[in-house]
């Protein structure tokens, strides 16, 4: 944390140097830089959370984590929407028409209120964005099943604003291998999977290796001639064997071409207890119905889950574990290779302490400033890092 210490702003110097002022002076800092700055999160499910029934998030809503009053209170200006296709319609026609119905709903969020929001298909549209007083609507695919095989499908979905794609989600397909899957059924990129990064570079849409296997990963680093992201991934030095996260080597090996992981929220993605409390509850309601003779019902299985939960409380994460998350990627590569990839939406009741919406952006802010951070890096990790890769990616698609 040596060279994160020499980067300490004076003006958080001057608060840590009264310790009764340092809450107070920390907070109003916190807040200007989230307020000043274009913060991009790499992963935000609203587009799913909507598919079914629609919610009208340009005012304050009810449920979910992300609404307009909510992201202009946290600062946040540049979420990518993520447009999700779950694995049950990987190789069929469907998966190809359920994303054109979430950019779809992209785009109806951005016409229904075109003074708060703002589809953007390039950095600089989402500059011009910012400066109008707009939030961004990137869109990123999360899983590339949508693509059916045919790369004029990958140039279809450009068209329509796709800006990065999830290669996999949950279960391998046609294109990589997942790290959810124990069938590794092409041992990392799939020959078409190969020929996809090659056109995804072409064409100007980052490469996104969250989910992907290990094995993927690595023959995405091999191939790509531009830099890459993990748009909501973190550390599997916390999570030991949890092959989503990322591991020290993966994380090191993104400072080879400028890459960048964005960390994750969910409580299960940062620390091991988290990580373990499903797999655990599981094996204890198995034990259970043998040791009783049991059959597994519904009502059988509710009962149990509500007294596992109560004398076993969900293990929700801090904020200072999601920190030190941030802290082991600087380590490792140092601050040009970290961003926030929250996922929002996408990780149900499971987001840490403090972290629950789009409203908190400043309390990461201010945690980052109590550890060190000057106020430069922290604009790196809340969008400059982020945004330098787009820009990477798309001035090499403009001569290609």
């Amino acid at each position: 944390m040596k060279k994160l210490l020499t980067g300490l702003s004076l003006l958080a110097l001057a608060a840590c140097s009264n310790e009764t002022e340092q809450p107070q002076d920390l907070t109003a800092m916190a807040n200007r830089i989230a307020a000043e700055t274009i913060i991009v999160d790499g992963h935000i499910d609203v587009p799913y959370r909507l598919a079914d029934e629609w919610d009208d998030v340009s005012g304050p809503t009810e449920t979910g984590d992300f609404d307009y009053p909510r992201a202009v209170s946290g600062g946040l200006n540049a979420p990518f929407m993520s447009i999700y296709t779950p694995a049950n319609l990987d190789g069929t026609p469907e998966a190809k028409e359920h994303a054109d119905r979430m950019i779809d709903i992209v785009e109806r969020i951005a016409a229904e209120s075109p003074n708060k929001f703002a589809v953007t298909k390039t950095v600089a549209e989402v500059e011009a964005a910012f400066a109008a007083g707009k939030i961004a609507l990137p869109l990123g695919m999360e899983n590339g099943s949508p693509l059916l095989g045919d790369l004029a499908n990958l140039d279809h979905f450009h068209e329509r604003g796709i800006r990065y794609i999830t290669l996999a989600h949950s279960l391998s397909n046609d294109i990589s291998d997942s790290s959810y899957d124990e069938n590794k059924q092409w041992g990392g990129l799939s020959d078409f999977g190969k020929q996809v990064v090659t056109r995804m570079n072409e064409l100007g849409i980052m490469v996104d290796i969250s989910h992907v296997s290990d094995e993927a990963f690595w023959d995405v680093m091999e191939i790509t001639a531009t830099p890459v992201i993990a748009s909501h991934s973190s550390a599997r030095h916390f999570t030991p064997g949890f092959e989503r996260n990322m591991n020290d080597d993966m994380i090191k090996a993104l400072v080879t071409n400028g890459s960048v992981i964005m960390i994750n929220y969910g409580s299960s993605f940062i620390t091991e207890a988290a990580n373990q409390y499903r797999p655990n509850l599981t094996a204890a309601y198995t034990a259970h119905l043998e040791a009783n003779g049991l059959e597994d019902t519904d009502e059988i299985r509710s009962a149990f889950m509500a007294d596992y939960q109560k004398n076993n409380p969900y293990p929700y994460a801090t904020l200072d574990e999601v920190l030190d998350h941030f802290d082991h990627v600087v380590k490792l590569t140092g601050i040009d290779h970290v961003g926030i990839g929250s996922d929002y939406d996408g990780v149900g009741d499971s987001l840490p302490v403090g972290l629950k919406d789009v409203s908190t952006y400043p309390t990461l802010v201010e945690g980052l400033l109590k550890r060190g951070y000057s106020e430069e890096d922290i604009k790196k990790v809340l969008s400059g890092n982020a945004l330098r890769v787009w820009r990477t990616v798309e001035a090499y698609a403009a001569t290609h």
